[in-house]
């Protein structure tokens, strides 16, 4: 079992000069609820808009995108429209690749009122969400490293991108650049870099008014309103900040000791000062961690590299964020349950999985239905985060469909079901006290629509859904195989109301 949690103590090392800085904001600031925060977060408003595969989110209650009331299943904000046939909105086709370049990162993808917003090779381009037609484009000087999510309420978030375009001769620049985003304008609000060489960053968060660089050189925060830093790491840190989990909260996966006496410690810390305000110290030898959630505080971590299948998780671990105390360990063995973290650079990349309303709602893996048919089929099932038990909760998929949890929605949970090679994929809505089923979307079950939905599995490609809207797509850009196959970097579906 993991250790028990020590007390908090000590915070990123600061210099004066940002120190007295961050006292007198501090100091004035209007302290806002929030700002920014995951799906399901119990403060109301905000946003979150799934940018990681299908990331999960949560709260103590939950709200969706949107904001809402918290802690209630009315706080819910989908409603089942009139008709739940989708019809194809737009497709924004694959940008070129050479072959020496062979895959380009592209991922990324954002939703708010205004534009729906998707990384390109090297740019992130603005679309109408329901026409498709271009709105805006964003020209970066390298390819996208790493992204968030999180959107604030003004529709900003963050990405991290080389500092120019990859060659022969230098394949990779780093990943150097910090560039806050106005999604709704389309401009860039600031472009910063961190440190001696400079620091090339695994991850990036928002929190609040924060952005959260992390990386193996430790991490660094810059406000989002200029790009000032508001700490950094020093020459005598003898721990580093690997990685963050943003949000309602700030979540810092930070690692003591070499690598075979790993000591990772789970702290909730102050966005502005960077001061630990809980801290959770995993067993030692634990060499990666996940932030599925910060609010509910809930990780994830193969422990002992047990789990086998590439999931990145054998274990959950609930915590108290307000005082760091394990409230409970859940037993996830990867031939059983399908959710994955790829949290050995990406903290917060975790798919598969939702955290709302005290539970731990996660996917099943695929499995025979026991019917004549041989079929395959999965469930959610649900864990209390305080005792770590099943509730006996489950809503099943249906036969020869998969479903996957993308997100809470005030006290329901959202989920994408990936169709059988004759159908279209649906999105629903599961009811967190009863686990009925509402179905908002479903998908043409043509074959050129098939073709390209099948090719953007909800485990490794970006799902949002909001309102009535399914936007898919891709976090790769590569070749075609064949000069007749067609690629499309992403595809919007949307019911009639």
């Amino acid at each position: 079992m993991p250790m028990q949690p020590q007390a908090a103590g000590g915070g990123r090392k600061i210099n004066a000069q940002v120190a007295i800085i961050v006292s007198a904001v501090v100091a004035i600031a209007l302290i806002i609820g929030g700002g920014v925060w995951y799906a399901g977060s119990s403060d109301g408003g905000g946003k979150d808009d799934t940018a990681g595969s299908s990331g999960g989110t949560g709260g103590d209650g939950g709200t969706d995108q949107k904001g809402g009331d918290g802690g209630k299943a009315s706080g819910a904000e989908e409603k089942a429209p009139s008709d739940p046939a989708s019809k194809v909105l737009f497709q924004v086709p694959m940008p070129a690749v050479t072959k020496e370049d062979d895959s380009v990162v592209v991922s990324g993808s954002w939703l708010t009122d205004k534009v729906y917003a998707k990384s390109g090779i090297a740019e992130v381009n603005g679309y109408d969400p329901a026409k498709g037609s271009k709105k805006w484009t964003i020209k970066l000087d390298g390819p996208v490293c790493a992204v968030t999510r999180h959107v604030t309420d003004d529709d900003k978030t963050v990405i991290i991108h080389q500092p120019a375009m990859p060659t022969k001769a230098e394949p990779s620049h780093g990943c150097t650049q910090v560039a806050v985003l106005d999604l709704d304008a389309g401009k860039k609000v600031w472009t910063k870099s961190a440190g001696e060489g400079p620091i090339s960053f695994d991850n990036v968060t928002i929190s609040g008014d924060t952005v959260a660089a992390g990386s193996s050189d430790g991490g660094v925060a810059f406000d989002i309103a200029k790009g000032d830093i508001l700490w950094s790491p020093k020459a005598a840190d003898s721990c580093y900040d690997a990685g963050y989990g943003g949000g309602e909260k700030l979540v810092a996966v930070r690692k003591c000791g070499s690598y075979d006496a790993r000591q990772l410690n789970i702290q909730t810390i102050d966005p502005k000062s960077g001061k630990v305000i809980t801290e959770y110290k995993m067993a030692k030898g634990i060499e990666y961690a996940g932030v599925v959630s910060t609010n509910p505080l809930v990780v994830a971590a193969d422990v002992g590299d047990s789990a086998g299948d590439g999931s990145g998780i054998s274990d959950f671990f609930s915590i108290d964020n307000k005082t760091g105390k394990l409230l409970t360990r859940i037993s996830a063995p990867g031939d059983q349950f399908a959710a994955r973290c790829d949290s050995i650079t990406k903290t917060e990349s975790c798919n598969g999985l939702a955290a709302g309303n005290g539970k731990l709602y996660i996917a099943t893996e695929e499995h025979e239905s026991g019917g004549e048919s041989y079929s395959r089929t999965n469930e959610v099932v649900a864990f209390d985060l305080t005792t770590g038990k099943q509730t006996g909760q489950r809503a099943d998929s249906g036969e020869e469909y998969t479903i996957t949890p993308l997100r809470m929605d005030g006290g329901n949970v959202i989920a994408y079901k990936r169709p059988p090679y004759d159908k279209g994929g649906q999105v629903v809505s599961i009811d967190g006290t009863t686990f009925k089923q509402t179905t908002l979307l479903e998908n043409p079950a043509t074959e050129a629509v098939r073709d390209v939905e099948s090719s953007m599995s909800p485990d490794y490609s970006e799902l949002i859904y909001s309102q009535g809207r399914l936007f898919m797509s891709q976090v790769y850009a590569s070749e075609p195989t064949s000069a007749d196959e067609k690629e499309y970097l992403a595809i919007g579906f949307g019911t009639s109301g």
